[in-house]
């Protein structure tokens, strides 16, 4: 999963308070900026009150439409589907910030 910055992608996200904690899903176009957003507790009231600071999964999308269209059918997924997703890819709930920029 290696990030590309342009203005026409964006990613779908998933941030975790711990393995298999509290889950939040976003948008961005920008995944290093916004994870740093979440991680320093400036992102969101969400992400702030449960500690969702752990990047645990990503997807990089050609435009940011089809990331908000990909955005709005996970949030509609069953949690187990969403924690299936993520193991599938990250199986240690590692954070894959450390692996952004790498």
């Amino acid at each position: 999963m290696q990030p590309l910055i342009h203005a026409m992608t964006g990613y779908v996200y998933i941030m975790a308070s711990k393995p298999r904690g509290t889950l939040y899903i976003g948008v961005t176009n920008d995944i290093t900026r916004r994870a740093v957003e979440h991680r320093e507790s400036i992102a969101s009231e969400f992400t702030t009150k449960y500690q969702c600071k752990r990047l645990v999964w990503y997807e990089l999308h050609d435009t940011v439409p089809d990331a908000i269209a990909r955005e709005k059918q996970l949030k509609k997924w069953l949690r187990a589907w969403k924690i299936t997703l993520i193991e599938t890819v990250n199986s240690g709930w590692r954070d894959l910030f450390d692996e952004l920029n790498m």
